[in-house]
């Protein structure tokens, strides 16, 4: 087996004769978090979406612990990969029943219904994410932080290696983004789930994740620690905005800090 749950190599890809993504190379080390950031419409999604086989190569590979992805089955790729997409799909089912879907690529041919084993598994993953408590509760009653919650647990109860993330804190209020973040971190270190995690809070991804990938323009315009990608003038150079970097005085990781338009040209005339 590979040291790296994920390679992609010159990987050139996108929808149709529309190609997104150039030139995509990187390796990622098993039990890392990693964030992929970017403006809107640099192809970040869409960088998930071809770690899933969803959007083919056009050119390129994408190898999975060592594994050529294109040569893998749907099975053989959902027992090992897991997606949490931006908004989870609501259905009139329960959590337990919504969860326990994470299970389909383990059944047998003529296997329908859950073993006493999958449902064990679901449990306990709804006790790790805290949702056992919602288990006979609809989804369609449920509130966007619990919804993103079970999707993480159903996510989890396909016991995958790597788990993606596609901005899974996206309009959810503070307590619940913490809450998630802090579960992916505890899904990282203790249980050695490799997590790969679409934001767009520089911040969030700077205090949670050991790399960055910063996308531009369907590229990797910089990637490393978030004390060698969260740098002014890079942040300055891709998102056109400018922006103050200093350190959380408790983790000493990178923060950015944004400055008002009005106040920076106010500042400009007064200096004039």
């Amino acid at each position: 087996m590979s040291d790296c749950i994920l390679e992609m190599r010159n990987f050139h890809g996108g929808y149709g004769n529309k190609q997104v993504l150039s030139d995509i190379n990187f390796s990622m080390p098993k039990g890392e978090i990693i964030g992929i950031i970017g403006p809107n419409g640099c192809g970040k999604t869409t960088l998930l979406r071809a770690v899933t086989n969803i959007v083919k190569a056009g050119r390129g590979r994408v190898i999975l612990d060592g594994n050529y992805l294109a040569k893998m089955s749907n099975r053989e790729m959902a027992k090992m990969v897991a997606v949490v997409s931006q908004n989870p799909q609501i259905a009139n089912i329960n959590v337990q029943e919504f969860v326990l879907m994470g299970r389909i690529p383990y059944f047998s041919r003529m296997q329908f219904l859950e073993s006493t084993r999958d449902v064990e598994i679901a449990l306990h993953y709804m006790q790790l994410t805290d949702t056992l408590k919602l288990k006979s509760k609809s989804l369609t009653d449920m509130s966007g932080g619990e919804r993103q919650l079970a999707a993480i647990a159903r996510a989890l109860t396909q016991e995958p290696k790597l788990l993606l993330l596609d901005e899974p804190i996206s309009n959810l209020d503070i307590t619940h983004q913490v809450g998630i973040m802090d579960l992916l971190k505890k899904l990282n270190k203790e249980y050695g789930v490799s997590v790969i995690t679409v934001l767009h809070d520089l911040n969030m991804a700077s205090e949670y994740c050991d790399r960055l990938l910063l996308l531009n323009n369907g590229r990797i315009h910089s990637a490393g620690t978030p004390f060698t990608v969260l740098t002014y003038s890079i942040i300055e150079e891709v998102y056109k905005t400018v922006v103050v970097v200093e350190k959380n005085p408790i983790s000493h990781k990178p923060y950015v800090l944004l400055v008002c338009g009005r106040e920076l040209k106010e500042k400009e005339w007064q200096n004039h």
